[in-house]
């Protein structure tokens, strides 16, 4: 790891932690020319994998597309930087946990929809609506009820069958 100060090639490293999650390491290095002391962090880093497009075409997987639909599903909802690179990571494992070189964006879709239900309800119907191409509000209701907890839903539907 080169120094930023000096740009020297070789640091040692002087403290390592394992995040939370354990999907991250942060190290502590000093140089060995300057003795500047800095951090790194070492995620772990999909790679080899193809997305298979819905229609056929091929492509490398990347984070960055992944981290910037779900960043759009998450306009203006609150969220703290950490949450998010969290949720990455959990969608990153569920992926690498399907141990293949190629997956289809279909199946992709369906990690980041199962993470995103959890994280944020409104990201999850709005990245819903955009990767399910919703075709009508009766598909959209549909999907909104599935997120409403099963007492609540009975329990207004036994309140609209009395009016």
């Amino acid at each position: 790891m080169h120094c930023p100060i000096c740009h020297f090639v070789d640091s040692k490293v002087v403290d390592s932690r394992i995040s939370t999650d354990g999907a991250s390491v942060r190290r502590r290095r000093e140089c060995e020319k300057c003795g500047f002391r800095f951090s790194t962090l070492e995620e772990v880093e999909l790679l080899d994998i193809t997305v298979v497009k819905r229609d056929g075409r091929r492509e490398n997987y990347s984070r960055d597309k992944l981290s910037r639909g779900i960043a759009r599903a998450l306009e203006k909802r609150p969220y703290t930087d950490t949450a998010f690179e969290q949720l990455i990571r959990k969608i990153e494992r569920d992926i690498q946990r399907k141990d293949r070189t190629q997956l289809t964006s279909k199946e992709i879709g369906e990690i980041v929809m199962k993470h995103l239900k959890t994280f944020d309800s409104v990201a999850y119907i709005r990245f819903a609506s955009v990767y399910r191409s919703f075709e009508d509000v009766q598909t959209f209701q549909k999907e909104l009820l599935s997120l409403v907890p099963k007492k609540l839903s009975s329990h207004r539907k036994g309140r609209e069958g009395k009016n």
